[in-house]
């Protein structure tokens, strides 16, 4: 990343400014980015909202959220007054070109008082109806013309199926080159997430084996403890399967599967993600139950402290078809993958917060050990801990100590915390560096989008058009609908035990 005097000046523009997202992730990344000397020497954040506040008021508010989300702990009182001066609020309304002509006034004013050109970056932190309205008025107001110096951001969902999706980036791509455009999926600035291209690429040790001659099967879980909290409306016309498997869980599937790349060329490392998807087994409509199961939680006990059910969430339905819960058992179809089930699943109301990947390898080809000195044999495996405890740990047999040979399963274990003085820095930290270093290595392109869309479309489809019938099919509490754990069972599979 460059320092903070080899970048532009910039001015990030965020639309809803005055919400949860600018609140808890955006403006505490961006302080921390400051207090590292990674934001410009000169830079201004405009918040755009709705809502009546005076600057001093968003200010107040926004440093409540960076001393509770800042990885940068107690704050000084100086650093946040220097940062906070370089804040400003503007009210408007996304549908008035008014709007958008006092900000481009704003940013004529500051390229005169810095004497520079000024790098603009439109982030899009509102409900996902205005996706489609910021980019056509941004375009009018002149804001996109200079193509060298905007830049758009847009959060998931970026669509609600595949027609919208590609009716979303037919907007998008009238009014910014693909180059300008940031679609965020804040995963995929994980630590770990990044670390799966330097462990399989820059160690020899595990390149060789990452294939189907000795991987059985492979594992992704993304586990919520949370219900929908304040997202009810939002969620009962989304589910699992929208908010979680077409982004997150696909993006990890990309990372895990993709073939090496050539180069660390961000478009070199964009297709390979994208090939994965293109190679995914189609899921035939008329075998979904096979290869997808869906759930919802009822009333259950989470931590000794009983839950409501989902149907009795605020701003959701009493009637409810909308899955908490999802599966997939996907193939991906090329010489590396041919055959090697990927099971991916992810839920809310579960008994744990986590997210992992599990590489299940093969067995011994033959097992030479008595009976009686395997009692615990487990194949070996290795999970890539995404969250709570970014990590790898790879588990393996070796000999109990003794006069016998008896084997129980050992583990080596690496945690950034252990390993590194440095603390990792927040995925939304990592991923606002990389837009203002124009760096779109870990950002989504169209056609990714759209081919993630594609795959899941089947599923969707047969999910909106037949009645689940047995919703609530899961306690709060528990691991997910008995299906879940059948869908791997068929194949003598299983999730993680470590779950």
């Amino acid at each position: 990343m460059k320092t903070n005097d080899q970048l532009e000046p910039t001015v990030f523009v965020i639309f809803g400014g005055s919400g949860d997202l600018t609140w808890r992730k955006l403006v505490p990344a961006l302080f921390d980015l400051s207090q590292d000397r990674s934001m410009p020497a000169h830079f201004s954040v405009i918040a755009v909202g709705r809502a009546d506040l005076s600057d001093d008021k968003l200010r107040r508010r926004l440093h409540g959220g960076v001393k509770k989300f800042s990885r940068q702990g107690m704050l000084k009182t100086g650093e946040w007054i220097k940062f906070a001066k370089n804040i400003s609020y503007q009210k408007g309304d996304y549908n008035k070109l008014q709007t958008y002509t006092v900000l481009a006034e704003q940013c004529a004013k500051l390229e005169k008082e810095w004497g520079a050109k000024v790098h603009r970056i439109f982030y899009m932190a509102t409900p996902p109806i205005m996706f489609g309205v910021i980019p056509k008025f941004l375009g009018q107001a002149g804001l996109a013309r200079d193509r060298q110096w905007a830049q758009i951001v847009v959060e998931k969902p970026i669509g609600h199926d595949l027609k919208s999706a590609r009716a979303l980036n037919a907007i998008l791509s009238a009014n910014f080159e693909e180059s300008q455009i940031f679609r965020i999926d804040h995963y995929l600035g994980k630590e770990t997430v990044q670390n799966i291209l330097a462990f399989r690429f820059a160690n020899p040790l595990f390149e060789p084996i990452w294939n189907r001659r000795y991987v059985d099967y492979v594992t992704m879980t993304v586990a919520e403890k949370v219900g929908v909290e304040q997202r009810g409306g939002y969620y009962d016309q989304a589910g699992a399967l929208r908010d979680m498997v077409q982004n997150h869980l696909l993006q990890l599937l990309c990372l895990v599967a993709m073939e090496p790349m050539v180069s660390f060329n961000a478009d070199e490392i964009r297709n390979k993600r994208v090939d994965v998807l293109h190679a995914v087994r189609p899921i035939p409509r008329g075998a979904v139950q096979k290869y997808a199961v869906r759930g919802q939680y009822g009333r259950g006990t989470l931590h000794a402290k009983k839950v409501c059910g989902y149907r009795q969430e605020n701003d959701v339905s009493s009637h409810s078809k909308t899955e908490t819960f999802a599966a997939l058992k996907l193939f991906v179809d090329n010489w590396r993958w041919q055959g090697v089930p990927f099971y991916l699943r992810t839920g809310k109301r579960l008994p744990r917060q986590f997210s992992e990947v599990v590489i299940q390898f093969r067995s011994v080809p033959h097992q030479s050990f008595p009976a009686e000195s395997s009692r615990e044999w487990h194949p070996a495996r290795l999970v890539l801990s995404i969250q709570p405890e970014e990590g790898i740990v790879m588990g393996f047999q070796a000999k109990y100590p003794g006069p016998k040979m008896l084997l129980r399963p050992v583990e080596m274990r690496f945690t950034y915390k252990d390993s590194f003085a440095v603390p990792s820095p927040e995925a939304y930290e990592t991923l606002l560096g990389d837009v203002m270093d124009n760096d779109p290595t870990l950002f989504i392109r169209a056609d990714q989008v759209e081919a993630a869309w594609q795959l899941l479309m089947p599923v969707l489809d047969v999910w909106a058009g037949s009645n689940p019938g047995n919703f609530p099919n899961y306690a709060a509490g528990s691991w997910g609908p008995r299906a879940a754990d059948e869908l791997l069972a068929r194949e003598g599979h299983a999730w993680s035990p470590i779950a």
